[in-house]
Parts: C-alpha cells; sequence; structure tokens
C-alpha cells in the first residue's frame, strides 16, 4: 500500500511503539511483533493485531501474505517520524532541538563527544558538497 501524504499519517505514541520494533528487526508478522512488545502478557494479541491492521490501513506499514500468513513492512521511517517531531514542537529548527534536549539531558562527557563527531562530520560533507557545486 503506498504512503498517503505525510500530514495524513500521524502514528499514535502506541503505533511508534510498534513501528520501532519494525525498525529493529524488519519485515514481521503479528505474532513477531506481540512476542516482541509482550514477554509478559501486558497487551492482548488481538489489541497488537488491530493496530497493525489499522497501521496498514494508514500507509504506516505494507503487508505480503504467504500463505496463511501476513508480514508487514514499515514503510513511515525514523527519519520521518524524527522530521515530524522536530517540525511539530520546534518549526523545524534543528538547533532548537538541540539546545532543549542539552538542557533538559543530563548528558555524559561520552555523549558530548560523540555529538562532537558527528556534528564535525557533517560540516565537512556539507563543506565537501558546497566545494562540489562550486567546482
Amino acid at each position: 500500500m503506498p504512503l498517503r501524504d505525510e500530514k495524513d499519517i500521524a502514528p499514535s505514541d502506541r503505533e511508534l511503539d510498534i513501528l520501532k520494533v519494525f525498525w529493529e528487526i524488519g519485515e514481521a508478522s503479528v505474532r513477531d511483533v506481540f512476542i516482541r512488545m509482550s514477554p509478559n502478557g501486558e497487551f492482548a494479541f488481538t489489541t497488537i493485531q488491530t493496530l497493525i491492521r489499522i497501521m496498514a490501513g494508514k500507509g504506516l506499514l505494507s503487508q505480503r501474505r504467504d500463505n496463511r500468513t501476513l508480514y508487514y513492512t514499515p514503510c513511515y521511517t525514523a527519519e520521518q517520524a524524527s522530521s515530524r517531531f522536530l517540525h511539530k514542537l520546534f518549526d523545524g529548527s534543528v538547533d532548537q532541538l538541540v539546545m532543549n534536549m542539552l538542557r533538559a539531558e543530563n548528558l555524559s562527557v561520552g555523549e558530548l563527544k560523540q555529538l562532537e563527531t558527528l556534528i564535525a562530520e557533517s560540516r565537512k560533507r556539507k563543506e565537501g558538497r558546497g566545494m562540489m557545486e562550486e567546482g
């Protein structure tokens, strides 16, 4: 099923929990997701099944049949979810998001160094593209 306009798609918190499982394991049956999400019986199988069916109807998941089993694959990506969050809360301002997270979270020195490395790598890629476009 093709993904509809992103504005039409707004996964609920529970749907995002299910999407996280799909992003981690890829294609999966309802049973696969149920086992991952409910190891101690927190959810009923039919609850997960219904949510997955709704998600497929919304275009968040695609499905294929193998004999009697339906397998689902995510159509909605973690990047789309991140972008939606960024635009919804921070009007698309990455710097505001980062500053807010730095203030709110107690990051370790290692995590801060990792962020610095990611920023430096991103800067090099951007500068490299700028050089290619000029030349």
